[in-house]
């Protein structure tokens, strides 16, 4: 241990013990003079209702109620609970029955008491309730007029109390027991209220005198600490910032790593604080040797970034992106388009003509992201378009191109792929699907529905299958729809899939739009979907309207 660094230690131990301590009395204070306060005024609350329950009892209340009559006795009650509330400091004092205890809104009034000044000025039909008025809906929260009903069904003896809010009353403190007849019958609720308001307000007082208290000795103790803080550790924590600041002032410059300088403070005394400044220059030291790397690392990614970019282009330039395609066709009208998740994308879209009467149609999607899907896509699509150019039907291209790319595939990639090919002076066609998705298919004046069907493995999966293929026939004014995942399985901030049924409700928003605005259209629906979430996945997509040989 160094010569001052105990001490210095066992000060901040002694201000953080004194605190904790301090705090510690203060909170243990507050909940035992809660809890006395809080006793006091619940046996003060019991009292006053032994009182009032004599006088029900004295006057032979619980069988005027039963007989519903207002006589003598009840007049002689109504006197003794006027005397019991004008000689204490309670809010309300008052009996409560109910005509059905199966309904909590047939509580009904008995009696309650009332002040002089409460009854000054005023009719005594304002102040006082009389047997069998009902109790109005604000004066009694529902909550409080089932605990009634429990309580009479119990025949429960014991005193009660309940903590309630209502608009009418406020915050008030009740406390009740349950008014029994000769015969043992429980006929009604007697209960006096207390203002919470008063009891909160002798917490808040003692709590405001505690406090004031414990501030002045928190002042205290924070005094002597930055006495001793100043004398101690600030003299040697000043020379240490101020080199510190020099370096600091370096490095926004932008200073040359090589040329960065910190000059190592000297502290005389044995503590933590030459420790500090001894660490502060280490650190300042690894600083400077990061970011002379950090420069070397920093250029290499730069020169990746534009390789990528490069990469970036070269894919997308293998990709139709001129529109109208085939100008001097007019049996039909395509679009497509592809946005990669990351610089490069393993999705791909392709369509060319294999003789001057049939047009074939791709979409593919390459497993995983990045520069090896990128690749993977450049051999399938260079594989499909050399096949179907030889004029083969759909599934003999997926059946040649599988073979080929399940030949050295360390990688284990593969390729789900759709592919058709379509006559275009018939509108028949032939396609074959590898494991992608379906395609949806709009029928002329009638909306986009998924064309579902068995799938085939994906190609670059198993050696040596066949794959499944089958016609389908456009008419003059169908249109076709074909997307890779990217589009169902857009996902939002709350990982919500934008699924089958969001595509097709944007694809029918205007089913018989050109295939460019179709695309806009889902693309603007997606876009909308996701919000500020990333995108996780490529988004491509392929629309071709039929128009039928003669347009």
């Amino acid at each position: 241990m160094k010569k001052y660094g105990l001490k210095y230690r066992v000060a901040i131990y002694c201000i953080l013990f004194t605190l904790l301590l301090s705090f510690a009395l203060v909170f243990t204070g507050y909940k035992q003079f809660r809890a006395t306060i809080t006793k006091q005024y619940y046996a003060y609350a019991e009292t006053i209702l032994n009182l009032a329950e004599s006088c029900f009892v004295k006057n032979d209340m619980a069988e005027a109620i039963q007989r519903g009559e207002m006589g003598e006795g009840y007049q002689k009650t109504r006197e003794g609970l006027n005397t019991i509330k004008e000689e204490s400091s309670i809010a309300y004092l008052y009996a409560v029955y109910f005509e059905d205890l199966k309904n909590a809104d047939s509580m009904c009034y008995v009696i309650n008491g009332a002040t002089k000044a409460e009854l000054d000025g005023r009719a005594e039909e304002d102040v006082y309730s009389f047997l069998g008025e009902a109790c109005g809906e604000g004066e009694f929260d529902l909550e409080m007029r089932q605990l009634f009903i429990r309580t009479l069904a119990r025949k429960s003896r014991s005193v009660q109390f309940y903590e309630n809010s209502t608009p009418e009353y406020g915050d008030v403190l009740t406390c009740f027991r349950v008014l029994f007849s000769k015969d043992g019958e429980a006929v009604a609720i007697v209960s006096t209220d207390l203002d919470i308001n008063e009891i909160r307000e002798t917490m808040n007082q003692y709590l405001r005198r505690t406090a004031i208290v414990s501030a002045c000795m928190m002042a205290l103790l924070v005094l002597i600490f930055i006495i001793f803080i100043h004398k101690r550790v600030t003299g040697p924590i000043t020379k240490i910032s101020q080199q510190t600041d020099e370096f600091v002032h370096q490095l926004k410059e932008n200073v040359d790593p090589a040329q960065l300088n910190y000059k190592q403070v000297y502290i005389r005394s044995r503590d933590e604080t030459r420790t500090l400044a001894h660490d502060i220059s280490e650190l300042a030291g690894s600083l400077k040797s990061y970011m002379s790397n950090l420069q070397t690392v920093t250029a290499e990614k730069q020169r990746i970034s534009s390789e990528l970019a490069i990469a970036t282009q070269i894919q997308a330039d293998m990709l139709p992106r001129i529109f109208p395609n085939f100008s001097d066709q007019k049996e039909f009208d395509l679009f497509a388009s592809m946005n990669p998740a990351k610089e490069v994308g393993g999705d791909f879209y392709d369509f060319f003509k294999v003789d001057d009467d049939h047009l074939c149609l791709v979409m593919a999607d390459v497993s995983g992201k990045g520069v090896p899907a990128s690749l993977f896509m450049v051999i399938s699509k260079t594989l499909i378009k050399n096949r179907a150019q030889r004029g083969d039907s759909p599934a003999e291209i997926l059946k040649n191109v599988n073979a080929q790319l399940c030949d050295g595939n360390e990688a284990q990639l593969f390729v789900t792929v759709w592919l058709a090919i379509l006559e275009l002076s018939t509108g028949k066609g032939v396609a074959a699907n590898a494991g992608h998705e379906h395609p949806a298919l709009c029928r002329c004046g009638e909306k986009y529905e998924l064309v579902i069907y068995r799938h085939s493995p994906a190609l670059a999966t198993i050696e040596g299958i066949r794959f499944r293929e089958h016609e389908f026939q456009l008419y003059p004014g169908d249109s076709l729809f074909v997307y890779t995942d990217g589009v169902p399985e857009a996902t939002n901030a709350n990982n919500e899939l934008f699924g089958n049924e969001r595509m097709l409700r944007a694809l029918n928003r205007n089913p018989d739009a050109s295939p460019t605005a179709l695309l806009r259209t889902v693309r603007r629906e997606v876009d909308d979907f996701v919000g500020s979430a990333p995108q996780f996945d490529d988004l491509t997509m392929l629309a071709l309207k039929y128009r039928g040989p003669g347009n």
